[in-house]
């Protein structure tokens, strides 16, 4: 759960802190003190969009911090992704966020102590965090959102069966926009794959290998400076080995080296230093006996072969040739000629291609035929439960007679999108399915079942996306929700069985309420107030604990916006009286 959440800088908010709980954390407060303040720090500390409009002039930036304690499976996933980014958890197992956005609109987020992209903010908030206000409503709404409301539901075999059909769909667009693009660029393709033909006819004939370039070079500098290298190997030879010039009883170097090594050695029992350079001069010996070796070796193996020397240049004459035309050295032309190869491929528009690329294509369009109708058929399937458990919440929300059905109707084929046959009928089909998902609503027996966007008002839709995340967190989910004023519209029965559902899903959640009820305010495990503070020349907000007389002075405000009315505080006394009651059912 999210164990506090500090705000610094943001809108009306100077600095506050939210210690949060478990359960129900309800927030209140006048309208402009600042609640929605609370829902966009939320928002920033969990990757959402950095707005520099809401960053206080002083001091200039926003600052959001807050810290996780998580368990579980969700614990592990989160500890893998910051683990990943380079961050880590507390020693007492805590994670701590944060997100800082100045107000010429750069942002930095920073997770366990170092900085960190905010997409890591984001991946994070996806696993632990669902916000759900007014927007979420109106976002409900659209097509799409239903659609992925009902998979969800469905559970993790249709997730399976979803991801499945999005491979198979995926593959057989691209293999259709492949056959597509090869039949009707065919003479582009044709001309382009006769050009490449060319440079890899040529670079085969040549058939240059990797480094050649510069082993060739060096060779080249051998033979051009024979007689120069010749001498200076001779030289040194001498040198270390002795010759001619010298007479045959001059001594070599090693020869030398053993008579020093010998004289040291014979005084080695007076001084043991004498000893040590003996060993010294012996290493020294062997190493000047191999150099001697390999100077003889080097010596009998260089040649001044004026044909060999002509047939190097001749060579690198090609080679150059090819590194003018396709790459900057023979490396380069090597890998231009595998990449060629590959292009070739792709570009090969003959009739045998053509034809199996034709067969493919008809067999991955089945295959999406077939498996289009497996997810129809767990749409409908899931779509009975869905709509069963959200009219049993309803019922609960005060909406006795009213019922939700979710309709799976079959998506109509168009010219911008391919389709498929699925049972006889021509559909069209997406990466989602051929299927439309329709919530409609039952006000009341007799009424037609009419979409939401028609047959809801602000506070029955409200209470429907209620009741759906009630349904929803029975199911798993992240486990701390956020609902933002989504009691508008509502009062009275309504809105006590709007608290109690809270509550109840607050048994299983960490759940965040901002509400102007106090019929829901009572039922709050926590309840923090914000506080507009007007006493400056500037107006700043501030959050604080509620119990006891405060909390009771606090709904009486809520209800008659009286605080100190003795009526009101009798009446918000009975009010969280009731809500206990129920709370320990």
């Amino acid at each position: 759960m999210l164990e506090e959440l500090r705000i610094t800088g943001l809108g009306v908010i100077e600095d506050t802190t939210l210690p949060l709980t478990g359960g129900m954390n309800v927030i209140t407060g006048e309208t402009g003190a600042g609640k929605t303040m609370v829902v966009t720090g939320l928002g920033l500390l969990f990757g959402g969009r950095a707005d520099a409009g809401r960053v206080r002039a002083d001091p200039g930036r926003a600052v959001v911090e807050g810290r996780l304690r998580l368990k579980g499976a969700i614990a592990d996933a989160v500890l893998a992704r910051i683990t990943d980014a380079g961050a880590e958890a507390d020693d007492d197992g805590a994670v701590m966020l944060s997100r800082t956005v100045t107000i010429e609109g750069r942002s930095r987020a920073h997770v366990g102590g170092r900085s960190a992209p905010v997409a890591v903010l984001t991946d994070v908030g996806e696993r632990v965090l669902a916000v759900h206000g007014q927007s979420d409503q109106l976002r409900l709404l659209r097509p799409a959102e239903q659609r992925a409301a009902l998979d969800r539901f469905a559970g993790p075999e249709h997730e399976k069966l979803l991801e499945t059909f999005r491979e198979t769909f995926t593959k057989w667009r691209k293999t259709a926009d492949d056959l597509a693009d090869r039949r009707r660029n065919a003479r582009d393709r044709n001309q382009e794959a006769d050009l490449l033909k060319l440079g890899l006819d040529e670079i085969t004939r040549v058939d240059p290998q990797p480094g050649e370039d510069d082993e060739l070079k060096a060779e080249a500098q051998r033979l051009e400076h024979a007689e120069g290298l010749r001498t200076a190997a001779a030289l040194a030879y001498q040198s270390v080995a002795g010759g001619a010039e010298a007479g045959d009883e001059t001594p070599d170097a090693t020869s030398l080296l053993g008579t020093a090594r010998r004289t040291l050695e014979g005084q080695a029992s007076v001084d043991a230093k004498l000893g040590d350079l003996a060993v010294r001069i012996e290493e020294a010996a062997t190493l000047v006996a191999d150099v001697t070796a390999e100077l003889s070796s080097y010596l009998d193996a260089l040649d001044a072969d004026p044909n060999r020397l002509a047939t190097i240049y001749e060579r690198r004459a090609l080679l150059r040739g090819l590194t003018r035309k396709y790459a900057d050295d023979i490396d380069g032309v090597i890998a231009w000629a595998e990449t060629a190869r590959t292009r070739l491929g792709d570009l090969d528009s003959s009739d045998e291609l053509l034809e199996e690329l034709e067969k493919e294509r008809q067999r991955l369009e089945g295959e999406v035929a077939e498996q289009a109708g497996r997810l129809t058929a767990a749409r409908t399937e899931a779509a009975g439960r869905f709509a069963e458990e959200v009219s049993v919440e309803l019922a609960g929300l005060a909406m006795p007679h009213s019922r939700v059905e979710v309709a799976v109707l079959p998506r109509t084929a168009g010219k911008s999108e391919p389709s498929v046959t699925v049972d006889g009928t021509e559909v069209g089909v997406t990466a989602d399915g051929a299927d439309e998902v329709e919530l409609r609503l039952l006000a009341h027996p007799g009424a037609p079942a009419l979409p939401l966007q028609r047959g809801a008002s602000g506070g029955e839709l409200s209470r429907v996306m209620l009741a759906i995340e009630v349904v929803f967190a029975g199911i798993g989910g992240p486990p701390t929700l956020v609902f933002d004023e989504v009691d508008s519209g509502v009062g009275g029965t309504a809105a006590v069985e709007i608290g109690r559902r809270l509550a109840r899903l607050a048994r299983s959640h960490q759940v965040l309420v901002v509400t102007h009820l106090p019929q829901v305010a009572a039922f709050a495990d926590r309840h923090l107030v914000v506080a507009k503070d007007t006493g400056g020349a500037v107006t700043t907000s501030g959050v604080r604990v509620v119990e006891d007389t405060d909390r009771a002075r606090e709904l009486s405000r809520m209800l008659a916006g009286l605080p100190d009315s003795d009526l009101g505080i009798a009446h918000a006394e009975e009010l969280l009286a009731v809500a206990d009651r129920e709370k320990r059912r």
